[in-house]
């Protein structure tokens, strides 16, 4: 917010220094030339203000989930990346999913205890209760069960 204010003042200091210029007691120019100046100054602030609003961050993240799945042998790779797009698409189901991302676990060290890991953000310990209970995670939860051999979920706060 501290930005935009800033850039909004320079836009209109540069505007009123162009508008000093302009009309200068010595020499007026015409209405035509004003217009002319003042038009790619206001694309500017406008193209500043846009580019501002694209990178602001909008939610505050305080709490993270961690879910592992381990499948079960007998799961076939079209159901696992199955699974892997419907988790994704909770993301845009759900508004208090702050981020999301996941992968398949590495074999750093021998065969690891989980194959999948989703990594997903939220505002507040209540943000996480409403994403459990939600109807579209209960419906995905019951729809993918079968392929479930053990599932880990842990909840912490992120550190700043």
């Amino acid at each position: 917010m501290q930005l935009f204010k800033i850039m909004l003042y320079l836009c209109i200091v540069f505007q009123k220094s162009e508008f000093i210029l302009l009309f200068n007691k010595e020499k007026v120019m015409n209405k035509k030339k004003i217009i002319g100046y003042t038009k790619p100054v206001f694309a500017l602030c406008l193209f500043m203000l846009i580019i501002y609003g694209a990178y602001t961050p909008s939610q505050k993240a305080e709490r993270q989930q961690i879910v592992c799945v381990k499948f079960k042998a007998n799961t076939s790779a079209s159901e696992i990346e199955r699974y892997m797009q419907e988790f994704a698409q909770l993301r845009s189901a759900i508004p208090q999913m702050v981020a999301y991302s996941a992968g398949k676990t590495l074999a750093i060290n021998g065969k690891p205890d989980y194959d999948v890991m989703h990594y997903v953000t939220f505002r507040t310990g209540e943000d996480i209760e409403t994403f459990q209970n939600h109807p579209k995670h209960q419906a995905f939860l019951k729809s993918n069960e079968a392929i479930f051999e053990k599932t880990l979920v842990i909840n912490s706060d992120i550190q700043r």
